[in-house]
């Protein structure tokens, strides 16, 4: 098998956060993207984060720019923030999506 077969353009990936007190509190589910690849660098720096309590800042800052909308932009752009609890919500999704 040639490499060439095997190389892929980056999907978008829907993830959904479905859990009781997302729903209750904003009356639906909400949906978000991540790119179902990384560059090698961002998934060595990722993976590195992911090991070291005290790089949990950069972590999030990281994940913040792979919160996509359906057409594959950062939702958090132009000073827009999520709130901190849905953030984490968000970064813990992006963590155990980008850990399979």
């Amino acid at each position: 098998m040639k490499l060439t077969e095997l190389a892929t353009k980056p999907q978008l990936t829907k993830i959904v956060l479905d859990d009781e007190d997302t729903v209750e509190q904003y009356e639906e589910a909400l949906e978000f993207y991540v790119w179902d690849k990384q560059p090698l660098d961002t998934f060595v720096e990722f993976a590195s984060s992911t090991q070291q309590p005290d790089s949990y800042p950069q972590l999030i800052t990281m994940c913040s720019d792979m919160i996509l909308d359906e057409h594959g932009k950062p939702v958090m752009t132009d000073g827009h923030v999520l709130p901190n609890q849905l953030l984490l919500k968000c970064v813990n999704k992006v963590v155990e999506q980008l850990g399979k």
